[in-house]
């Protein structure tokens, strides 16, 4: 089989960047296209050098449709309208959209799910490997001790992160709440500020810290009464959610048009 041609939207951004350096790392895919916002000043230039990695006949351009036709998936970590705009015409192509973009609304979700009954979406808070399986242990670890086990999730990023809580944040306390049989939009506790009063019994709390070069620190505590269980991770190069999204390219490649997420492309979702 060929090497799977990909597109890279946001591809001067410093995680589009790293996403052409690790396709031009892994066997199997190759960069076929790469988009940037209308106005940008990287237009026009070759995305392999932007990139560090050399020409690669690749240029920039603000015009994805060409490209998607082109490309065989799309790997997407831009804002909510743009990856919303992407998933409409990777349906159109029929190509996998690998959706990394986080803060998304519920709308945003719903336009995604309606292009994925026509093509593969792969749409994930966080797409480490590491971390998808964090999930998996928070949600066991939740199931498994009683209510009286109050979970916290904490996390930190860079100080240009415009989002909180961050997207894995939420992944894990969406595993959490998973785990109790509850929904987290109505369990979780986001803002403490003020005379808050005692803490909610059964509330799935998050703390936010933003400051320096931070790729991404998450844990998740689970205090009960005299010990505490801290399940974390800590992400130290922005290569691994690139790494996690070309196997996603590659899992989705020729697959049923659906909605996965990286349980799925991991083999770690329930049956």
């Amino acid at each position: 089989m060929s090497d799977m041609a990909l597109a890279v939207v946001g591809a001067s951004g410093r995680m589009g960047q790293t996403l052409i350096r690790v396709i031009t790392e892994t066997e199997g895919v190759r960069l076929s296209g790469a988009v940037e916002r209308q106005g940008a000043a990287e237009l026009g230039r070759d995305a392999g050098e932007l990139a560090g990695v050399g020409a690669l006949g690749v240029t920039i351009s603000d015009d994805p449709l060409p490209i998607f036709a082109q490309a065989e998936g799309v790997l997407d970590f831009t804002i909510p309208a743009a990856s919303v705009t992407y998933a409409g015409y990777a349906a159109q192509a029929r190509i996998a959209h690998i959706c990394g973009t986080t803060g998304m609304s519920a709308e945003d979700e719903a336009a995604l799910a309606a292009a994925a009954r026509h093509t593969p979406i792969v749409k994930s808070g966080n797409m480490s490997l590491g971390v998808n399986l964090l999930a998996v242990l928070v949600e066991q670890a939740a199931r498994a001790l009683p209510d009286d086990f109050d979970i916290e999730v904490l996390e930190m990023h860079h100080r240009h992160k415009v989002d909180a809580p961050s997207g894995t944040a939420l992944l894990l306390g969406e595993a959490a709440a998973h785990g109790r049989a509850v929904e987290l939009d109505n369990s979780s506790v986001r803002v403490r500020d003020g005379h808050t009063g005692p803490r909610p019994s059964g509330a799935i709390g998050f703390a936010t810290l933003r400051g320096g070069s931070v790729v991404g620190d998450h844990s998740v505590i689970l205090a009960g009464p005299g010990e505490r269980v801290t399940l974390s991770h800590n992400a130290e190069d922005r290569g691994i959610f690139a790494r996690g999204a070309v196997r996603a390219a590659l899992w989705a490649r020729g697959g049923k048009p659906g909605l996965y997420s990286m349980r799925d492309v991991l083999g770690l979702a329930q049956s």
